[in-house]
């Protein structure tokens, strides 16, 4: 199981890399256009969206896995005994629930895509709408993983301390 989310995890990492190098691209581009061309391509301002939707989409997954999600650990460590420990499994629970309850509209809406197209690219919005399906499963299971290695004691649910942080 861990194997199949590590592999997940370098996926989603890679995904987030190639988004992020299209959206670099892009506003390269139309910096160079609008500095040096006579007209600007008008697509790049909608790749870039679409770019940014798609990082923070792979991304979410991966902040709640490393800890980087906003939370609040000044109201939640200060609890007396294991009520951090419960509070953060509560908290996993939760989030694993909601993105399953928020999968069938995800699917609902990435199915409206299908009739539409985007204004300058002209790409189908199901491709671009999909985004929001990647959010919710990737979401939901590193939740379901973070309230599995809690509560096999592999993980106490805290944040995972980078070496700058420490």
């Amino acid at each position: 199981m861990t194997r199949a989310f590590n592999g997940l995890e370098g996926l989603c990492r890679l995904l987030i890399l190639a988004a992020f190098l299209v959206l670099s691209g892009s506003v390269l581009l139309q910096v160079f256009a609008r500095t040096f061309l006579s007209t600007a391509p008008v697509w790049t301002e909608e790749l870039t969206r679409f770019c940014l939707i798609y990082i923070g989409a792979l991304g979410a997954g991966l902040a709640l896995r490393s800890g980087d999600m906003v939370n609040v650990d000044l109201l939640c460590e200060s609890l007396p005994g294991r009520a951090p420990w419960v509070l953060r499994l509560v908290c996993a629970l939760l989030t694993a629930t909601f993105a399953a309850v928020l999968l069938s509209a995800a699917w609902d809406y990435t199915a409206i895509g299908r009739r539409q197209t985007a204004a300058s690219l002209g790409w189908r919005m199901d491709f671009i709408h999909a985004s929001m399906l990647i959010l919710f499963i990737t979401l939901g299971l590193w939740a379901l993983m973070r309230v599995f290695e809690m509560l096999t004691g592999r993980h106490d649910g805290q944040p995972i301390l980078r070496a700058e942080d420490k």
